[in-house]
Protein backbone atom coordinates (compact mmCIF):
# COMPACT_ATOMS: atom_id res chain seq x y z
CA UNK A 1 0.00 0.00 0.00
CA UNK A 2 1.45 3.36 -1.08
CA UNK A 3 0.56 7.01 -0.84
CA UNK A 4 0.86 9.93 -3.25
CA UNK A 5 1.75 13.09 -1.33
CA UNK A 6 0.96 15.28 -4.31
CA UNK A 7 -2.64 14.05 -4.71
CA UNK A 8 -3.02 13.04 -1.05
CA UNK A 9 -4.40 9.66 -2.08
CA UNK A 10 -3.76 6.15 -0.85
CA UNK A 11 -3.00 3.79 -3.74
CA UNK A 12 -4.06 0.17 -3.32
CA UNK A 13 -2.58 -1.08 -6.59
CA UNK A 14 0.89 -2.57 -6.69
CA UNK A 15 2.55 0.28 -8.59
CA UNK A 16 5.36 2.78 -8.10
CA UNK A 17 3.65 5.76 -9.74
CA UNK A 18 0.44 7.63 -9.03
CA UNK A 19 -2.17 6.83 -11.74
CA UNK A 20 -3.24 10.50 -11.77
CA UNK A 21 -0.09 12.63 -11.63
CA UNK A 22 2.62 9.97 -12.24
CA UNK A 23 4.33 11.14 -9.05
CA UNK A 24 6.63 8.65 -7.30
CA UNK A 25 4.76 6.93 -4.48
CA UNK A 26 5.83 6.47 -0.90
CA UNK A 27 4.89 3.79 1.54
CA UNK A 28 1.73 4.69 3.47
CA UNK A 29 2.05 4.82 7.24
CA UNK A 30 -1.66 4.83 8.10
CA UNK A 31 -5.13 4.55 6.66
CA UNK A 32 -6.39 7.62 4.80
CA UNK A 33 -9.95 8.57 3.91
CA UNK A 34 -9.04 9.51 0.34
CA UNK A 35 -8.04 6.32 -1.41
CA UNK A 36 -7.74 5.21 -5.02
CA UNK A 37 -9.62 1.91 -5.55
CA UNK A 38 -7.86 -1.24 -6.63
CA UNK A 39 -8.37 -1.23 -10.40
CA UNK A 40 -7.37 -4.86 -10.80
CA UNK A 41 -10.26 -6.05 -8.64
CA UNK A 42 -12.76 -4.06 -10.73
CA UNK A 43 -11.30 -5.44 -13.98
CA UNK A 44 -11.51 -9.00 -12.65
CA UNK A 45 -15.16 -8.48 -11.70
CA UNK A 46 -16.00 -7.09 -15.13
CA UNK A 47 -14.16 -9.95 -16.81
CA UNK A 48 -16.00 -12.51 -14.68
CA UNK A 49 -19.33 -10.86 -15.53
CA UNK A 50 -18.52 -10.84 -19.27
CA UNK A 51 -17.44 -14.50 -19.13
CA UNK A 52 -20.73 -15.45 -17.45
CA UNK A 53 -22.66 -13.56 -20.15
CA UNK A 54 -20.59 -15.35 -22.82
CA UNK A 55 -21.39 -18.76 -21.36
CA UNK A 56 -25.11 -17.96 -21.08
CA UNK A 57 -25.08 -16.64 -24.65
CA UNK A 58 -23.56 -19.89 -25.96
CA UNK A 59 -26.11 -21.90 -23.99
CA UNK A 60 -29.01 -19.77 -25.26
CA UNK A 61 -27.74 -20.02 -28.85
CA UNK A 62 -27.57 -23.81 -28.68
CA UNK A 63 -31.08 -24.03 -27.24
CA UNK A 64 -32.43 -21.68 -29.93
CA UNK A 65 -30.76 -23.67 -32.72
CA UNK A 66 -32.28 -26.88 -31.36
CA UNK A 67 -35.73 -25.28 -31.09
CA UNK A 68 -35.35 -23.81 -34.57
CA UNK A 69 -34.48 -27.26 -35.93
CA UNK A 70 -37.47 -28.85 -34.25
CA UNK A 71 -39.98 -26.18 -35.31
CA UNK A 72 -38.56 -25.83 -38.86
CA UNK A 73 -39.80 -22.28 -39.65
CA UNK A 74 -39.34 -20.46 -42.94
CA UNK A 75 -36.18 -18.75 -41.76
CA UNK A 76 -33.53 -19.50 -39.17
CA UNK A 77 -34.58 -17.18 -36.36
CA UNK A 78 -31.98 -18.83 -34.14
CA UNK A 79 -29.27 -17.25 -36.29
CA UNK A 80 -30.81 -13.83 -35.66
CA UNK A 81 -30.62 -14.49 -31.93
CA UNK A 82 -27.02 -15.62 -32.34
CA UNK A 83 -26.07 -12.37 -34.14
CA UNK A 84 -27.67 -10.26 -31.41
CA UNK A 85 -25.90 -12.22 -28.66
CA UNK A 86 -22.57 -11.88 -30.47
CA UNK A 87 -23.05 -8.12 -30.58
CA UNK A 88 -23.96 -8.01 -26.88
CA UNK A 89 -20.78 -9.88 -25.98
CA UNK A 90 -18.62 -7.66 -28.18
CA UNK A 91 -20.27 -4.63 -26.56
CA UNK A 92 -19.43 -5.90 -23.08
CA UNK A 93 -15.87 -6.85 -24.00
CA UNK A 94 -15.08 -3.50 -25.58
CA UNK A 95 -16.87 -1.27 -23.08
CA UNK A 96 -15.98 -3.05 -19.81
CA UNK A 97 -12.64 -4.80 -20.27
CA UNK A 98 -11.34 -3.36 -23.53
CA UNK A 99 -8.17 -1.25 -23.39
CA UNK A 100 -8.62 0.49 -26.74
CA UNK A 101 -9.39 4.18 -27.14
CA UNK A 102 -13.02 5.31 -26.95
CA UNK A 103 -12.88 6.40 -30.60
CA UNK A 104 -11.97 2.86 -31.66
CA UNK A 105 -14.64 1.41 -29.35
CA UNK A 106 -17.43 3.61 -30.73
CA UNK A 107 -16.38 3.01 -34.34
CA UNK A 108 -16.12 -0.76 -33.82
CA UNK A 109 -19.51 -0.99 -32.10
CA UNK A 110 -21.26 1.00 -34.85
CA UNK A 111 -19.64 -1.11 -37.59
CA UNK A 112 -20.57 -4.30 -35.76
CA UNK A 113 -24.13 -3.02 -35.32
CA UNK A 114 -24.43 -2.33 -39.04
CA UNK A 115 -23.15 -5.82 -39.87
CA UNK A 116 -25.66 -7.35 -37.45
CA UNK A 117 -28.54 -5.50 -39.14
CA UNK A 118 -27.30 -6.54 -42.58
CA UNK A 119 -27.14 -10.15 -41.38
CA UNK A 120 -30.68 -9.93 -39.99
CA UNK A 121 -31.87 -8.46 -43.28
CA UNK A 122 -30.38 -11.38 -45.22
CA UNK A 123 -31.73 -13.99 -42.80
CA UNK A 124 -35.26 -12.58 -42.99
CA UNK A 125 -35.47 -12.57 -46.80
CA UNK A 126 -33.40 -9.47 -47.67
CA UNK A 127 -35.57 -6.46 -48.39
CA UNK A 128 -32.64 -4.07 -48.60
CA UNK A 129 -33.56 -1.92 -45.59
CA UNK A 130 -30.17 -2.59 -43.97
CA UNK A 131 -28.10 -1.12 -46.81
CA UNK A 132 -30.65 1.52 -47.78
CA UNK A 133 -31.14 3.02 -44.34
CA UNK A 134 -29.05 1.41 -41.57
CA UNK A 135 -25.68 1.67 -43.33
CA UNK A 136 -25.84 5.40 -44.18
CA UNK A 137 -27.56 6.14 -40.86
CA UNK A 138 -24.61 4.60 -39.06
CA UNK A 139 -22.24 6.88 -40.95
CA UNK A 140 -24.38 9.92 -40.14
CA UNK A 141 -24.47 8.88 -36.49
CA UNK A 142 -20.66 8.68 -36.28
CA UNK A 143 -20.26 12.02 -38.08
CA UNK A 144 -22.70 13.63 -35.65
CA UNK A 145 -20.80 12.11 -32.74
CA UNK A 146 -17.52 13.51 -34.09
CA UNK A 147 -19.09 16.98 -34.35
CA UNK A 148 -20.35 16.79 -30.75
CA UNK A 149 -16.96 15.62 -29.48
CA UNK A 150 -15.21 18.44 -31.31
CA UNK A 151 -17.51 20.96 -29.63
CA UNK A 152 -17.10 19.42 -26.18
CA UNK A 153 -13.35 18.91 -26.54
CA UNK A 154 -12.79 22.21 -28.34
CA UNK A 155 -9.21 22.57 -27.13
CA UNK A 156 -8.18 19.42 -28.98
CA UNK A 157 -10.68 19.40 -31.85
CA UNK A 158 -8.01 18.81 -34.49
CA UNK A 159 -7.40 15.27 -33.14
CA UNK A 160 -10.70 14.17 -34.73
CA UNK A 161 -9.65 15.02 -38.28
CA UNK A 162 -8.33 11.52 -38.95
CA UNK A 163 -11.72 10.07 -38.02
CA UNK A 164 -13.33 12.54 -40.42
CA UNK A 165 -11.11 11.31 -43.25
CA UNK A 166 -11.93 7.72 -42.31
CA UNK A 167 -15.66 8.49 -42.43
CA UNK A 168 -15.30 10.03 -45.90
CA UNK A 169 -13.76 6.77 -47.07
CA UNK A 170 -16.52 4.82 -45.31
CA UNK A 171 -19.23 6.93 -46.94
CA UNK A 172 -17.86 6.00 -50.38
CA UNK A 173 -18.86 2.36 -49.77
CA UNK A 174 -22.63 3.10 -49.96
CA UNK A 175 -21.98 5.15 -53.13
CA UNK A 176 -20.32 2.13 -54.72
CA UNK A 177 -23.24 -0.06 -53.66
CA UNK A 178 -25.65 2.49 -55.12
CA UNK A 179 -23.69 2.51 -58.40
CA UNK A 180 -24.02 -1.28 -58.65
CA UNK A 181 -27.75 -0.96 -57.73
CA UNK A 182 -27.39 -2.84 -54.47
CA UNK A 183 -28.84 0.26 -52.80
CA UNK A 184 -32.14 1.22 -54.40
CA UNK A 185 -32.98 4.32 -52.32
CA UNK A 186 -29.94 6.56 -52.44
CA UNK A 187 -31.17 9.64 -50.57
CA UNK A 188 -29.65 8.61 -47.23
CA UNK A 189 -26.48 7.52 -48.99
CA UNK A 190 -26.04 10.98 -50.53
CA UNK A 191 -26.84 12.68 -47.20
CA UNK A 192 -24.23 10.54 -45.42
CA UNK A 193 -21.57 11.30 -48.03
CA UNK A 194 -22.36 15.02 -48.04
CA UNK A 195 -22.29 15.16 -44.22
CA UNK A 196 -18.86 13.48 -44.11
CA UNK A 197 -17.36 15.68 -46.83
CA UNK A 198 -18.71 19.00 -45.55
CA UNK A 199 -17.78 18.18 -41.96
CA UNK A 200 -14.18 17.71 -43.05
CA UNK A 201 -14.18 20.76 -45.32
CA UNK A 202 -15.71 22.89 -42.56
CA UNK A 203 -13.06 21.74 -40.12
CA UNK A 204 -10.29 22.39 -42.64
CA UNK A 205 -11.52 25.86 -43.63
CA UNK A 206 -12.62 27.12 -40.22
CA UNK A 207 -9.69 25.49 -38.47
CA UNK A 208 -7.32 27.25 -40.87
CA UNK A 209 -3.64 26.94 -39.89
CA UNK A 210 -4.24 24.60 -36.96
CA UNK A 211 -6.09 22.13 -39.17
CA UNK A 212 -3.39 22.23 -41.86
CA UNK A 213 -0.71 21.70 -39.23
CA UNK A 214 -2.54 18.60 -37.99
CA UNK A 215 -2.70 17.16 -41.52
CA UNK A 216 1.00 17.86 -42.06
CA UNK A 217 1.83 16.16 -38.79
CA UNK A 218 -0.32 13.11 -39.61
CA UNK A 219 0.78 12.64 -43.24
CA UNK A 220 4.32 14.06 -42.92
CA UNK A 221 3.90 16.54 -45.79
Amino acid sequence: MSKCKKCNLEILDDTNQCPFCKHVLEKATGTEKNSYPNARVAVKRFRLFSNIVLFLSILATCLCIYADYRLKPNFGWSLVVMLVLIYVNVLLRLSLVGKSSYQFKVLSLVVMGILVFVGIDFLTGYRGWSVNYVLPSGIIFIDGGILVLMIVNHRNWQSYMMMQILMILASIVPLVLMYYQVISNGIWTLIAFAFSVFLFLGTLIIGDRRARTELKRRFHI
